[in-house]
């Protein structure tokens, strides 16, 4: 009897060490790519999925507009079919005192109508991360949609170093 139990304990104590082994603990943090378009160059982007207060999901993602400009473009995407974004609707960001309101440029995107569908729409963010002299959270509200998404600091320290 004591011989099971000790065997029971050592593949409990090997089942532990294998959980904490393979689990993912990246999904906590900020996924910053490399990715290659299709003149094979590499672009840098943050991407990152959040929930708002009313615990809709979103994806995040910023990058530059191309590889040698500075310009941000902030990509909100929702689940297709859960949601429909009427173009053009405006983003506002707040941050303690400071409200900023971005345009939707969606319709001006280089990327396809199709890649850009209803659920998805992109912002000019360049503007917001040029005045931001900390990694302060913000808080975003796109008017119909999203009430309140909470962007945490470590978010906006990835924004703002791919603006450098």
């Amino acid at each position: 009897m004591e011989g099971f139990r000790n065997l029971f304990r050592l593949i409990i104590f090997l089942l532990l060490i294998f959980c904490c082994l393979f689990s993912s603990v990246n999904e906590i943090y900020a996924d910053s790519k490399v990715n290659l378009n299709d003149q094979k160059k590499e672009i840098k982007r943050s991407l990152e999925s959040l929930k708002d207060l009313d615990y809709q999901t979103w994806q995040i993602i910023v990058y530059p507009s191309s590889k040698d400009s500075k310009k941000l473009i902030l990509r909100i995407v929702g689940y297709p079919g859960s949601l429909r974004i009427d173009h053009p609707t405006d983003l506002i960001v707040n941050s303690g005192r400071k409200t900023w309101d971005l345009k939707d440029i969606s319709k001006n995107s280089k990327f396809k109508v199709e890649t850009l569908n209803d659920s998805a729409a992109e912002f000019d963010l360049s503007n917001l991360i040029a005045q931001l002299d900390k990694n302060r959270p913000l808080r975003l509200k796109l008017p119909g949609l999203i009430n309140d998404l909470p962007i945490p600091p470590y978010l906006v320290s990835e924004w703002r170093s791919l603006a450098e």
